[in-house]
């Protein structure tokens, strides 16, 4: 029965094609529905006919796929055919028996080489084998043949030399194999895919050009140099008088064959490497087969190098990328803090990753008041500082036209409901200072109340009924302001859960009863008050690096 074989998070889903058309997309009522916004919701269709099998896109709107070529009419589906409807992959699986490696259920595929480049044939397997090789430390025993293992060596190093691209690599190697045994017509490279664990042939290589384009490999062997990790030397299996009962060997036309492993670091095969030749007067012998897996070794940790190169690049451009994001969003926070006669202010920021999700401001508004905002956006890195630059610009706005603190943070909560992120709401403490009559009108939308130090050491705090829910949790929620007047030598501290939840080596938090303890026995001075809690708070880490944004705010009337 043939099948549609799902790959998706590495697993491999059948889908019997039993009806004589098998729709797909989102809908339900879909044979095969697909979870994926980018599938539309009736995407395309199989239909059966005669025993034969076609794909027909149904005005997608990201198109259906076959091997890579976007199809605009029905299209005839092969044996192990791609399939791909939006960013889904299928493989069409026919009458045609799959190819597995063994008990590891791997499958050969050929979806980045021209269909039909690599047939693999199944055979009786091991009366082709003349001979193998373990593959020790992935360059085999060096002391048997050194000169010519240390010649071969030395021409595939200097041929990879600078070559950091696997898909520029692979080309290269097989280049340099023709090189080193000059009677090779035909090679070709499969490398295991690390999302779905199958072996692709990634390089074919032909000697000339008027030779049969299809790679003929022999199932039985590649198991055994990809299990057991051993070096396969099969030689004239096309005519020697003891395979005459092996009709499929006799098939394959190969006078000649290497085939081995690809090591890695650790031993695990990357894949495999086959050169072969149909000269019958030119067989690789048993020194060809120890000087293939010297070849092999270099060739491997070339692959290596080449991909931990092309994932430190890609890393180098990422870390270059949040430099500038981080930039971006310092860039947001206020530069300076703002110099109100009679008043002081203070400001630390850390956060746990490049950027992070708290927030703080202050600003002037109408009337020579000071809008005051600080805030927590759930979670940390990127996706929280998306949202703290929406906040950012959102608070700016809004408390320029309005200036009475609840209505303006209803009027914040209502836009962060729109369109929301799931997940990512944000705690949220707002005031508006009036510096001439010494007042405070603040919201507390979700966050920890800020900490109110007086002139003689006591700490007060607002009560939990005033505290509203975080902001971009439900649209039209009544915030409402507390009123406090700020008297000489008061000092208000903010700050996130990054400070109290600061663990040390013993995972022991920071905790709030030691942040109120602390506050009440520091200097008055906002200034001076914030630094030598941001002190005590990397005291008690003691070098344990911080899982959440570290943000104080610290303002408040001089003595």
């Amino acid at each position: 029965m043939a099948k549609l074989v799902l790959l998706q998070g590495g697993a491999a889903t059948p889908f019997e094609l039993t009806e004589v058309e098998t729709t797909l997309g989102r809908l339900p009522e879909c044979t095969i529905q697909v979870q994926s916004n980018m599938v539309s919701r009736q995407h395309a269709k199989v239909v059966q006919k005669d025993g034969a099998y076609t794909l027909e896109d149904l005005a997608s709107g990201n198109g259906s796929f076959v091997n890579g070529q976007q199809i605009t009419e029905p299209t005839p589906l092969k044996h192990d055919d791609r399939v791909k409807v939006g960013p889904i992959l299928f493989r069409f699986e026919g009458d045609e028996a799959t190819v597995d490696l063994a008990s590891s259920n791997q499958t050969l595929v050929g979806d980045r080489v021209p269909a039909g480049s690599v047939n693999i044939t199944g055979d009786d397997g091991n009366s082709t084998i003349m001979g193998s090789l373990d593959t020790v430390g992935g360059f085999g025993l060096l002391d048997v043949n050194p000169e010519a293992k240390l010649k071969a060596v030395l021409e595939i190093s200097r041929s990879l030399a600078g070559t950091v691209k696997v898909e520029t690599l692979l080309p290269k190697i097989l280049d340099t194999l023709f090189d080193i045994f000059p009677h090779a017509d035909r090679g070709c490279i499969l490398i295991q895919d690390e999302e779905t664990a199958s072996m692709v042939p990634r390089a074919i290589k032909h000697r000339r050009d008027d030779q049969d384009d299809s790679v003929k490999l022999s199932r039985t062997i590649l198991n055994q140099v990809f299990e057991q990790k051993q070096a396969i030397l099969s030689a004239d299996a096309a005519s020697d008088e003891r395979f005459d009962a092996s009709e499929s060997i006799s098939n394959l036309t190969i006078r000649s064959m290497m085939c081995a492993p690809l090591l890695s670091l650790s031993n695990e095969p990357l894949g495999v490497i086959n050169i072969d030749t149909q000269n019958p007067l030119a067989q690789f012998k048993k020194e060809d087969l120890e000087i293939m897996v010297a070849v092999a070794g270099q060739a491997a940790l070339s692959i290596e190098s080449a991909r931990l190169m092309s994932t430190f690049i890609e890393k180098q451009k990422q870390d270059n990328e949040m430099r500038i994001a981080s930039n971006v969003q310092l860039a947001l926070l206020p530069e300076t803090m703002p110099e109100i006669p009679g008043y002081e202010f203070f400001a630390s920021y850390e956060a746990a990753q490049a950027v992070g999700g708290d927030y703080y401001d202050v600003f002037p508004i109408a009337g020579g008041k000071y809008c005051i905002a600080f805030g927590d956006v759930a979670g940390k890195g990127v996706p929280a500082s998306l949202v703290m630059s929406r906040l950012s610009s959102v608070v700016r706005s809004t408390f320029q036209h309005v200036t009475e603190v609840a209505s303006a943070i209803c009027q914040i909560n209502d836009h962060m409901c729109d369109k929301a992120v799931e997940g990512r709401f944000v705690t949220f403490v707002a005031a508006v200072l009036d510096p001439s009559n010494h007042t405070i009108s603040v919201v507390n939308a979700g966050h920890m109340s800020p900490i109110f130090r007086t002139a003689d050491g006591k700490i007060e705090e607002f009560d939990d009924e005033m505290v509203g829910i975080p902001l971009g949790v439900m649209e039209g929620f009544p915030y409402t302001s507390v009123d406090r007047q700020l008297s000489p030598g008061e000092t208000v501290v903010l700050y996130t859960d990054g400070v109290s939840e600061a663990m040390n080596h013993q995972s022991e938090l920071y905790g709030l009863e030691r942040l109120r303890e602390f506050v009440a026995k520091a200097p008055p001075q906002a200034d001076e008050l914030g630094k030598v809690v941001r002190e005590d708070v990397k005291k008690h880490a003691d070098g344990r690096p911080q899982n959440d944004d570290i943000t104080m705010m610290v303002f408040g009337r001089n003595p």
